[in-house]
């Protein structure tokens, strides 16, 4: 079994900065692209930063310049290190990877989200 577990999430002022973690757990052999959703109330779950195995990064274009995702794959984590935090980016954060079991077989996982609001 498999799991994602995310921390870091809280409140922030305008102009602030948080830093998501995400670790996986279990019977992983190997950990492919890893990334961050965001869902904001009465929105679609949006994708905000992707990194692949390889060192590949994508962001979505409203976070561009302010978002920095990272991993590291000895300990099976990645990171969203957010700055210039704005009211817009008030979301729960989904950490998202697809992983190859141990018994080979792959699929994508999801954590449990973590509450991200940015608030004067």
């Amino acid at each position: 079994q498999v799991q994602l577990v995310e921390s870091g999430g809280g409140l922030v002022q305008p102009g602030g900065s948080l830093r998501l973690s995400c670790a996986a757990s279990g019977s992983i052999f190997r950990i492919d692209d890893m990334g961050w959703y965001r869902q904001a109330p009465g929105k679609q779950r949006e994708l905000v930063a992707l990194s692949t195995r390889g060192g590949t990064t994508t962001y979505a274009d409203h976070v561009k310049g302010r978002f920095t995702i990272s991993r590291d794959n000895a300990k099976s984590t990645v990171y969203l290190q957010m700055n210039s935090l704005e009211p817009e980016d008030t979301a729960v954060y989904y950490c998202n990877a697809w992983i190859v079991s141990n018994f080979m077989t792959g699929r994508g996982y999801w954590g449990q989200g973590t509450q991200v609001t940015v608030s004067s």
